[in-house]
């Protein structure tokens, strides 16, 4: 290149050398042309030397075009290497990339056959939710209806309340008045038998009656049911109390020890003879009393089977042999304030 680019200069200026030695030598020139050819000499020496620079110039702008060429040449090298690496990268991200879509589709498709398994168990569950939201809107209505009766109820068992305070307050009255009440029938009729305390007769109040009990010497001879003697006296006085209470109920029992009965009579045993020593009571208190109603009247025996202590001494069997007249007061009015209203 550095020839190809010398060679048209210098062979100018020899042509131009060997014209000027020419013309010279081979024939005489004038002054004027003398001028005109030096002139052209001092031209083509001007031009020649700028040729000369342009030359050098030429020169170093080849030398810096190779430098850039062989730069360009490394470059192109590491480029190349370069692009085999990334062709290699590449290749392995194909590679990857495709294993990853593989797997993609293979999740994917799992994934659609789980939803699709996933959307039936909804759909049942869907069908299932709402058949235990039908039953639970049936059981809000139904708890709706039992809360409006309890809440009814309620008011109802709050009023039955007031009703029962209100009647367990009249009952406490009603009670206090009766106890008062058979207090006082104790008392009259104690006061009214005063004299036969001594006697065997005895007056008290137990479970809401008053109990007079006399015992066979009062009343008796041994074995007999005719009344006899002081009890005589005691029934009458206790039939003319009891004409004035008229609200009484009146049992009369007839007892016995355990001795066997040996009479010789329709009697065959206690049984009997204390059953005909509590009809000659209520016989005699309905004659001393005539204003005593007969349907205020009872009569019972019970022989030997409900004594008062055991028959294991003379003391007891004497206590045992007995008639007790039982009095008791018609609660049947305290019973209707004390029974519960209507349930409802």
């Amino acid at each position: 290149m550095k020839h190809a680019l010398l060679t048209p200069t210098i062979r100018l200026s020899s042509i131009f050398m060997l014209s000027m030695v020419t013309l010279l030598f081979s024939s005489c020139v004038t002054l004027r042309e003398y001028e005109s050819l030096q002139s052209q000499y001092s031209q083509a020496v001007k031009g020649w030397n700028l040729s000369k620079q342009e030359l050098q110039e030429l020169r170093e702008e080849n030398a810096e075009l190779v430098r850039q060429g062989q730069s360009m040449t490394v470059a192109m090298s590491d480029l190349a290497a370069a692009r085999q690496e990334c062709e290699a990268t590449v290749a392995s991200i194909n590679r990857s990339y495709a294993a990853l879509q593989l797997r993609y589709d293979t999740t994917v498709e799992n994934f659609m056959q789980q939803l699709t398994g996933k959307s039936r168990d909804l759909t049942k569950v869907n069908k299932l939710l709402e058949q235990r939201t039908r039953e639970l809107n049936e059981k809000e209505k139904a708890f709706q209806v039992r809360e409006k009766n309890l809440l009814a109820q309620q008011r109802e068992l709050e009023e039955r309340q007031q009703q029962l305070e209100h009647s367990s307050m009249a009952t406490s009255q009603a009670l206090q008045a009766a106890e008062q009440e058979l207090e006082n029938l104790r008392t009259s009729v104690q006061r009214a038998l005063v004299g036969f305390a001594d006697n065997g007769l005895q007056v008290d109040v137990k479970d809401g009656k008053v109990y007079v009990s006399m015992e066979d010497k009062l009343l008796f001879a041994p074995g007999s049911w005719t009344p006899s003697g002081k009890g005589v006296e005691a029934i009458k006085k206790l039939a003319k109390e009891l004409e004035v209470h008229t609200d009484l109920n009146i049992m009369v029992e007839g007892h016995t020890d355990n001795d066997a009965y040996r009479g010789s009579s329709a009697v065959k045993d206690n049984w009997d003879l204390s059953v005909m020593r509590a009809t000659a009571i209520v016989k005699l208190l309905l004659k001393e009393g005539p204003a005593i109603s007969p349907e205020r009247v009872e009569a019972a025996g019970h022989g030997e089977y409900a004594p008062k202590k055991p028959n294991d001494s003379a003391a007891n069997k004497a206590a045992n042999r007995r008639t007790e007249i039982i009095l008791t007061p018609k609660l049947q009015d305290i019973f209707q304030m004390v029974s519960p209203p209507d349930t409802f």
